[in-house]
């Protein structure tokens, strides 16, 4: 079984969308943990728009990665250029690291329409990107 880490800044919006996606492509052959450098707690949004797909990540919970420090992990990846660059705590770990930066949806103003079109755009883009990673590694 294959131990990943998805990091982001709060752990909040695209790492758990990836934590979703991850877990449903990858079922009994993968071990998902999710972490930020700081902690946000879950966006509802994120919540709400992985549900539109069939995924419940609402009791998914916000960790900072301090937790984590133990575990050895076969791949890391961090989802956003902050994680990348704020968590040198990962450098010296046996893990295959893997960076791709998403946009954060979160940072729209929630009154605005492009919000919720940010999330459904971002749902997409991981969805993808969580089924090839897992294709290639399983």
């Amino acid at each position: 079984m294959k131990k990943i880490l998805v990091l982001c800044t709060g752990n909040s919006c695209r790492s758990q969308i990836a934590h979703g996606y991850l877990e449903f492509f990858g079922g009994s052959n993968v071990e998902i943990y999710s972490a930020g450098v700081e902690v946000h707690g879950v966006n509802p949004t994120a919540i709400q728009i992985m549900s539109n797909d069939g995924i419940d990540i609402s009791s998914n919970t916000s960790n900072h990665i301090d937790e984590y420090l133990s575990i050895d992990f076969d791949y890391i990846i961090t989802v956003c250029d902050h994680a990348k660059e704020s968590c040198p705590l990962i450098t010296d770990k046996a893990a295959v690291k893997i960076h791709k930066n998403f946009f954060d949806p979160s940072k729209v103003d929630s009154k605005s329409k492009l919000y919720l079109e940010g999330f459904r755009k971002l749902r997409i883009q991981m969805r993808e990107y969580c089924k090839s990673f897992i294709e290639k590694i399983v």
